[in-house]
């Protein structure tokens, strides 16, 4: 009994000695002009080396920040531990802030609105400036996008215009088009611009409209969408998951027992991680 104890807290201490850590920070942007804060988790051994490692975009959702996914949804001990079983590869992880708690008085979204081009901001500023700074490959074979939401319709929206970009999407619970599922909004409310905003950026209208040579290059790119069954947006993820097949564009769709909460995310992630980190060439 001894020996197994020592063996147990043997293994505690060289799981936590691989622990990685979140870093808060701000990235000034003139296209938005204002300061964007982000957490960003780096791996173990990070702070030592000039290794450079692949990255990963983990988006949040409506009415939710970049703290969303380090304090609701414990991804840096999941990761840690991904890291430290051999299941993953060592990565860099990039959470971005794109809203607010309150939804109807700060804009929230990942496209490009009046007065508020965030998408120009997210692919001009904030993946070149990061990708530098934190030592990341930034090739399409070593970078991958991911998130719930509002962040799983802007991940699948974003590799659709960019399939050059990433090499995996993982899209959680994900917000893809706005057909009355989040609700009409007074148009003087900012809710209804983002809902707007996810309407004019419709990841199922931009399947129907592709043409072959952009088919050809989603093609390129391995998807997921993970959904609970509960969930008021799984409609939207099956209706996606077909008109994808009937393209020909490889996708995996995954309905699990959930709901759209921060129970049914943190308990997906480590498939999400091991998805796209299986998609990295090495």
């Amino acid at each position: 009994m001894k020996k197994f104890s020592l063996l147990i807290a043997c293994l505690a201490l060289s799981l936590s000695a691989l622990a990685g850590r979140v870093v808060t920070d701000t990235i000034p942007s003139k296209i938005l002009g204002t300061g964007v804060p982000f957490n960003v988790y780096l791996p173990d051994g990070w702070d030592s080396g000039t290794k450079q490692y692949p990255v990963v975009y983990l988006l949040h959702g409506l009415s939710d920040t970049y703290q969303g996914w380090a304090s609701h949804g414990r991804m840096q001990a999941i990761t840690d531990r991904l890291i430290a079983s051999g299941q993953i590869a060592e990565m860099v992880i990039i959470m971005p802030n794109a809203g607010h708690p309150d939804p109807r008085k700060v804009l929230n979204g990942y496209f490009n609105t009046p007065g508020r081009r965030y998408e120009d901001f997210f692919f001009q500023e904030l993946m070149p400036v990061l990708e530098a700074r934190y030592r990341c490959i930034g090739d399409k074979q070593h970078r991958a996008i991911m998130g719930l939401s509002m962040g799983g319709g802007g991940s699948t929206v974003y590799c659709q215009k960019h399939p050059g970009m990433f090499s995996s999407c993982y899209a959680m619970s994900p917000w893809l088009d706005e057909k009355g599922e989040v609700g009409g909004e007074p148009a003087n409310d900012q809710m209804a611009v983002v809902c707007r905003s996810v309407r004019e950026n419709s990841a199922l209208d931009f399947v129907d409209n592709a043409d072959e040579a952009t088919v050809d290059s989603l093609r390129t790119v391995r998807w997921t969408f993970d959904i609970g069954d509960d969930d008021w947006l799984l409609p939207l993820s099956t209706e996606m998951h077909f008109k994808m097949n009937r393209r020909g564009i490889r996708n995996e769709l995954r309905v699990r027992d959930g709901g759209h909460d921060w129970e049914y995310w943190p308990m997906i992630l480590p498939d999400a991680l091991r998805f796209v980190s299986v998609g990295f060439v090495k």
